[in-house]
């Protein structure tokens, strides 16, 4: 970086406050693409607050729809003041977590220029062409980047696009900050680039020169983009007495709370509408093969890489189970009254079930099944039948010992036993962990505002063993 965008001051701890105000707490925004979430976590980690909100999205200049980060903005400054002020609490710290491959651009005086393009939407064709043309080629840049070809989900891509289509705007852009930084600035006035948001499949960053790809320098990028900082690096608000963190990655930060109470190797499956199975313990470069499934490689929040292999599986629950329930009238939520039934899944095997290939998901003709409940099985084989290979995409030369579910599935019975038969050889845990993002983010910096020690029972765990009469080659 040839400009020093900031200051930051480093390894002091949270100043003591000059009067005893109440509960001494970190809060944390945790910010979704549907939730806007606050936070506060007293010195032990209990939930003392919460506040929940969601805003109205926006479009973007070619009608497609994108965060509104002038409502998001003001949300936060807002918020921020009041927490300031709520009776009963000394807010010692504040932190922030956020979806990724998002870039707020800003100009010099702070200014916000441009939408916060939604990384869903379509990247031009020819662009990507040419870009890849350019430096070498889709495989090689996948590889060296650690992030498979996925147009606006290659954030670094969102600003060779502005550049090519916008120079004019791009010229007047002072620096481009990941959403978790975006949020931060907004508190501390501060900019940085964190890691986590960096290695999150942004094409940016070359995993194996540690240090940003030759492209970015090539087009100027690195001139946009903030000094680097690991995510449990603060900046101290010494008017306000309070320490801030410069904002982590959210699936990054939902690790966080694992690393540091288990040292063992283990992967986290991490479910939701995209189920990411994480290994931290999988040092290995990407394969061809692997950026094929859809393997890609984080950075957590200390620097080092994280292997991890996402599916698209709770999206692909959420669609069929709206068509087995108008099938069968049921309500919409009713799969959450099904259990795992060990006849039915029999009774399935015996009838066999669709072959499918590593990318699709096996096709489910309601019509056949005499039930609900058999078509509910039969739909959760199909997801876990897909879930095994993506997860095994990363197990592959480690000696990972536990597999640690948490979010939604970890409270799906079916899920969770039919992934224990599947991984028999390995302890399956179903893994129950209140607002693990904001968790992770306020773990990062706990040694920077908290003189307690971390608690040991903040993940609560249940293990799923398997009947001894089953294999682990069933699925």
């Amino acid at each position: 970086m040839s400009q020093n965008k900031s200051i930051i001051e480093e390894d002091k701890p949270g100043l003591p406050s000059l009067l005893e105000r109440g509960t001494a707490v970190i809060a944390i925004f945790d910010v979704g693409k549907t939730n806007k979430k606050i936070f506060l976590f007293d010195e032990k980690y209990n939930k003392v607050f919460e506040e929940t909100i969601q805003l109205k999205e926006t479009v973007d200049e070619d009608g497609d729809t994108c965060e509104n980060i002038s409502l998001l903005t003001e949300w936060v400054r807002d918020s921020y003041k009041k927490l300031m002020q709520l009776p009963g609490f000394e807010i010692k710290a504040v932190n922030f977590s956020a979806y990724g491959a998002s870039f707020v651009h800003i100009m010099k005086e702070g200014k916000k220029l441009l939408p916060l393009y939604n990384y869903l939407k379509p990247y031009p064709k020819n662009l990507q062409d040419q870009f890849y043309n350019t430096y070498g080629g889709e495989l090689k840049i996948a590889k060296e980047t650690a992030s498979p070809v996925a147009g606006n989900l290659n954030s670094g891509l969102q600003l060779y696009r502005i550049k090519k289509q916008q120079p004019a705007i791009f010229e007047t852009i002072f620096s481009s900050l990941h959403l978790p930084q975006y949020l931060s600035f907004l508190i501390t006035n501060q900019q940085f680039s964190d890691i986590t948001s960096i290695g999150c499949h942004t094409s940016l960053w070359d995993f194996e020169k540690h240090k940003y790809h030759v492209w970015v320098y090539k087009e100027g990028i690195d001139k946009k983009l903030a000094p680097v900082k690991k995510g449990d690096e603060i900046i101290v608000l010494k008017q306000q007495q309070i320490i801030a963190g410069i904002g982590l990655h959210d699936s990054s930060a939902a690790l966080i709370p694992y690393l540091l109470n288990f040292i063992e190797p283990f992967i986290l499956i991490s479910t939701g509408t995209w189920c990411i199975s994480l290994n931290p313990f999988n040092n290995s470069p990407l394969t061809e093969e692997e950026l094929n499934n859809d393997c890609l490689c984080y950075i957590q929040y200390k620097g080092l890489p994280v292997k991890a292999n996402r599916l698209f599986a709770g999206y692909e629950h959420e669609q069929q189970v709206k068509k087995i329930a108008d099938y069968f009238l049921k309500p919409a939520d009713y799969y959450k009254q099904v259990q795992y039934d060990e006849i039915i899944i029999k009774n399935l095997e015996m009838k066999g079930s669709a072959s499918i290939g590593k990318k699709q998901f096996a096709p489910l003709f309601i019509d056949l099944f005499e039930n609900y409940e058999e078509a509910y099985h039969q739909l959760m084989i199909n997801i876990i039948e897909r879930q095994v290979l993506s997860t095994k995409m990363i197990l592959q030369n480690t000696e990972v010992k536990r597999i640690f579910i948490d979010g939604g599935f970890s409270k799906n019975s079916i899920y969770m036993n039919l992934m224990a038969q599947a991984f028999s050889q390995i302890e399956v845990f179903a893994a129950s962990m209140a607002q693990a993002t904001a968790m992770g983010a306020a773990l990062a910096i706990h040694h920077k505002w908290n003189s307690h020690p971390i608690p040991g029972d903040m993940i609560e765990l249940k293990m799923y063993a398997v009947p001894k009469e089953m294999n682990e080659n069933n699925f």
